[in-house]
């Protein structure tokens, strides 16, 4: 069983910067694929981005490309979300995520999940 622990998240002014982590432990990580997923109050959980097992494959949302980056550290098994220029629509719980396919980017791909950090970006 693959477990999630996600980390970084806090309160940010809009334009200012966050870094999120997530540490895996449980099953083989480097064969995973990553992804971060985000829920606003009120919203569906939506897709922010997804890395594929050895990072060859990297996907982002329209609406964070350009601003936010994902990474992964297989030795580490860590996965992490650096977030620029943050504006007050990406306040929300950020998820990290784990996908048995090594390519997985859907939403259904993922089947482990963490427990959410909030991001909080004010005006």
């Amino acid at each position: 069983q693959v477990q999630l622990v996600e980390s970084g998240g806090g309160l940010v002014q809009a334009g200012g910067s966050l870094g999120l982590s997530c540490a895996a432990s449980g099953g083989t990580f480097s064969t995973y694929a990553m992804g971060w997923f985000r829920q606003a109050p009120g919203k569906e959980r939506e897709f922010v981005a997804a890395i594929s097992w050895r990072a060859d494959v990297i996907y982002y949302a329209d609406s964070v490309k350009g601003r936010f980056t994902i990474s992964r550290d297989n030795p580490k098994n860590t996965v992490y979300l650096q977030m620029n220029n943050l504006k007050p629509e990406d306040t929300a719980i950020y998820y990290c995520a784990a996908s048995t396919s090594a390519y997985g980017s859907e939403y259904g791909d993922f089947g482990f999940w963490g427990q959410g950090t909030q991001v909080t970006v004010s005006s």
